[in-house]
């Protein structure tokens, strides 16, 4: 996991989680042979609710690590976590061939998922939850499966102010 400095929009410095999901080796053949370019993709969060997701392509591998950190910090958006660090509601998403569900859990089970999930929900800032890759485990399906999972999620006092009703009374209370 790497730290990202990073300046916000009052100027204040904060740091950002990265985490690398996936690289990949790409070849193009031409007439002279093979020419290869790598492929990283990197969620970027700032472990309390902030979250993005970039894939960029480079000669080497640190330029396509940077642009695709670039491109992760400008996907960043907020997602709704719950005071106990946990998502919000049971939900299955699907992305491509690859399906996830996410459940929440109680505080302390930690997070129980695999591959590229597991870091999304870190970088995310979740940390009790459990999660399964369902369908094609492909990493860059997984993570943006997960991050369109993270920010469809409902928030309670959201879903009572749609219907017109007090939180209090929606909560049987």
């Amino acid at each position: 996991m790497n730290q990202v400095s990073n300046k916000s929009q009052d100027d204040s410095s904060y740091e950002l989680m990265s985490e690398l999901v996936s690289l990949r080796r790409t070849a193009k053949v031409v007439r002279g042979g093979r020419i290869f370019r790598f492929s990283a993709t990197v969620v970027v969060g700032d472990g309390d609710g902030q979250v993005g997701i970039g894939i960029a392509h480079g000669m080497e591998v640190s330029v396509a690590y940077q642009k695709a950190q670039k491109q992760a910090r400008q996907d960043m958006a907020t997602v709704q976590i719950t005071e106990d660090k946990t998502v919000q509601h049971t939900m299955t998403t699907k992305y491509g061939a690859t399906k996830v569900f996410i459940k929440p859990a109680p505080k302390g089970t930690g997070i129980i998922a695999g591959g590229a999930m597991r870091q999304v929900f870190k970088v995310a800032g979740v940390e009790n939850v459990l999660g399964k890759i369902l369908g094609s485990s492909t990493a860059q399906n997984v993570a943006y499966a997960t991050i369109k999972s993270l920010r469809e999620m409902f928030n309670p006092s959201a879903v009572a102010a749609k219907r017109g009703v007090d939180l209090i009374t929606a909560s049987g209370e």
